[in-house]
C-alpha cells in the first residue's frame, strides 16, 4: 500500500506535541473551572440552515450528507464552525434546566472550508467560555471575561513559557454609533472593511469604503481616522470626542468600553488596550468585543476572540443576552510546535520501564508495574525478555528515564541517563518530581 498523502488543513501531532497540547488544555480548564465555569459539549452537526444565518460565512461550512441518502432528504447538516452557535441552539434547547447567568466552558473541534495556511486549518480545537443571561445580563460581565482569559494566558506562560499576550477590545456600539453619527446606514458593511485594517492597511480600507460602499472621502476618513485610535487607558475617550461626531450610541459604547479598560489597567496593567479598529467579522456581536495577539508573533492574526451578543438566542419571547471569549488553541500550538519552540521532554508519559528477566517472571514484573501505578507512577512492562543492555537502549528509545531490574525480588531502579542505580520498594518508591510527568518546556 503506498504512504497515505497528508490531507491539507488538519494537523494531528505526533505524541510528544500531544503532551504538549494536553499540558495547555489542562490549565486552560482548570483555570475555567477556578472561575466558576461548568463543562459542556454539543454535537458537532447543526441545521444548515441555522449556520448559515449568522455572518458572511456560507463558504466555511462542511456540509454533511448521508453517503446513501434519498433523493429529497430534507435534513441538510453542516460540521459546525465556530462553538458559539451551537451553543446558543444549546441554552434554547435546555433553558429550563439551567441556572442564570449561566456560567459554560467548551472544548472541542470545528471545521472551516477555508484556504489552509500557518495559523488557520481546517479542522481545530477551540477552548470557549461564555457567561449568558436570561433576558439581561450585567455590563461587569463584559469585563470579566478578559480577565478569565488573561489569567489562562498568564499561566501558560509562567508554566509552560508560551508567548505573552495583548488583548485588544473595542466596543461595536461605539463603532456603529460613530458610523450613524456620519449618517452612513450600512454599520455592517463598514465594520467588515475596517476589519481588514490590519491585513491591507488604512488607505485601502478607505478605498474599499469609498469604492465598495460609496461612502464620501470625508465620512471614510472619520472612520479610518477612528479606527487608528488605540490606548492601555482611557485616553482614547478624549481623542473620538475630538473626531467631533456625536451619537446616543456612541457614547453608550464609549462609556461601556472605558468601564473595561478602566478596571483591566488595574487588575493586569499593561495586557488590555482599548484598539478602535478591532471589528469582528461576524454579525451577532453587538457590544464588546476582544481579539488576543501573541507578542512578537502579530502577523499570525488573533489567536483569541470573543465578544457581546444580545441578540443571538432567543425563542421569540426570552432572549439570552450573553458574552464570550474562543481560545484558538491549534492556531496557538501548531506553529509553536512545528517549529520545536514548544516541546516536551519525552514522548510517552511511562517514567518507568519495568525489565523482564525471562518471560518466567513476567508476572512478578506485572506486579511491581500495578504496585508503582497504585501511587501514580506511570509505567509500562518491557514487551520482551532480553538482554537488559537491549531493554536500556529500548527505554532510551522511548524516552523512558528509568528502569526497574529485579522485579519481585532483588528490586532496584537505575536512571538511565546518569547510570546510577539504587535498591527501591515498588510500595515506596517515587521518581522526582521533574521526571514523574513528561515535562513542556519553551525554546526561544
Amino acid at each position: 500500500m503506498p504512504r497515505p498523502k497528508p490531507l491539507s488543513g488538519f494537523p494531528e501531532f505526533l505524541p510528544a506535541g500531544r503532551i504538549v497540547e494536553n499540558r495547555v488544555l489542562d490549565i486552560v480548564t482548570g483555570t475555567f473551572e477556578l472561575h466558576g465555569f461548568a463543562p459542556v459539549e454539543t454535537r458537532a452537526v447543526e441545521p444548515l440552515d441555522q449556520l448559515a444565518r449568522k455572518g458572511e460565512i456560507e463558504k466555511e461550512i462542511y456540509v454533511v450528507r448521508r453517503l446513501h441518502a434519498e433523493a429529497g432528504d430534507a435534513d441538510e447538516l453542516g460540521l459546525h464552525f465556530d462553538l458559539t452557535v451551537p451553543f446558543a441552539r444549546y441554552v434554547l434547547e435546555n433553558s429550563g434546566h439551567l441556572a442564570f447567568p449561566f456560567r459554560r466552558y467548551q472544548v472541542q473541534k470545528v471545521w472551516r472550508g477555508e484556504r489552509p495556511q500557518e495559523g488557520r486549518y481546517r479542522e481545530f480545537t477551540q477552548a470557549d467560555i461564555d457567561i449568558v443571561g436570561q433576558g439581561a445580563l450585567a455590563a461587569h460581565h463584559d469585563v470579566e471575561i478578559p480577565l478569565v482569559a488573561l489569567d489562562v494566558f498568564e499561566k501558560l506562560h509562567r508554566d509552560l513559557g508560551l508567548p505573552t499576550v495583548t488583548l485588544r477590545v473595542n466596543n461595536r456600539r461605539l463603532s456603529e454609533g460613530f458610523y450613524r453619527g456620519l449618517g452612513i446606514e450600512d454599520t455592517s458593511g463598514v465594520l467588515q472593511r475596517v476589519d481588514k485594517y490590519d491585513k491591507v492597511g488604512p488607505d485601502a480600507v478607505a478605498e474599499l469604503l469609498t469604492g465598495e460602499l460609496g461612502l464620501s472621502a470625508a465620512q471614510a476618513k472619520a472612520c479610518v481616522d477612528l479606527a487608528g485610535i488605540s490606548s492601555a487607558d482611557e485616553s482614547f475617550v478624549e481623542r473620538v470626542r475630538a473626531l467631533g461626531v456625536e451619537h446616543d450610541l456612541l457614547d453608550e459604547g464609549l462609556d461601556q468600553l472605558a468601564g473595561v479598560v478602566r478596571v483591566a489597567q488595574r487588575a493586569v496593567p499593561g495586557r488590555l488596550v482599548a484598539d478602535l479598529k478591532i471589528a469582528r467579522g461576524l454579525d451577532y456581536y453587538t457590544g464588546t468585543v476582544y481579539e488576543t495577539f501573541l507578542d512578537g508573533s502579530e502577523k499570525l492574526g488573533s489567536v483569541a476572540s470573543g465578544g457581546r451578543y444580545d441578540s443571538l438566542a432567543s425563542d421569540g419571547k426570552v432572549t439570552f443576552p450573553g458574552v464570550g471569549y474562543s481560545f484558538g488553541i491549534t492556531r496557538i500550538l501548531a506553529p509553536l510546535i512545528g517549529r520545536g519552540k514548544l516541546t516536551a521532554s519525552r514522548s510517552v508519559p511511562s517514567a518507568v520501564l519495568v525489565a523482564v528477566d525471562n518471560e518466567e517472571s513476567r508476572e512478578q514484573a506485572i506486579a511491581v508495574a500495578g504496585a508503582l501505578r497504585a501511587r501514580g507512577v506511570a509505567v509500562e512492562v518491557a514487551p520482551k525478555a532480553d538482554k537488559f543492555g537491549k531493554q536500556i537502549r529500548y527505554a532510551e528509545r522511548r524516552g523512558i528515564p528509568f528502569v526497574w531490574f529485579g522485579a519481585g525480588y532483588d528490586d532496584s531502579v537505575k536512571d538511565i541517563r546518569s547510570g546510577e542505580q539504587e535498591p527501591a520498594s515498588p510500595d515506596a518508591w517515587t521518581p522526582p518530581i521533574e521526571d514523574l510527568v513528561p515535562a513542556v518546556s519553551s525554546t526561544s
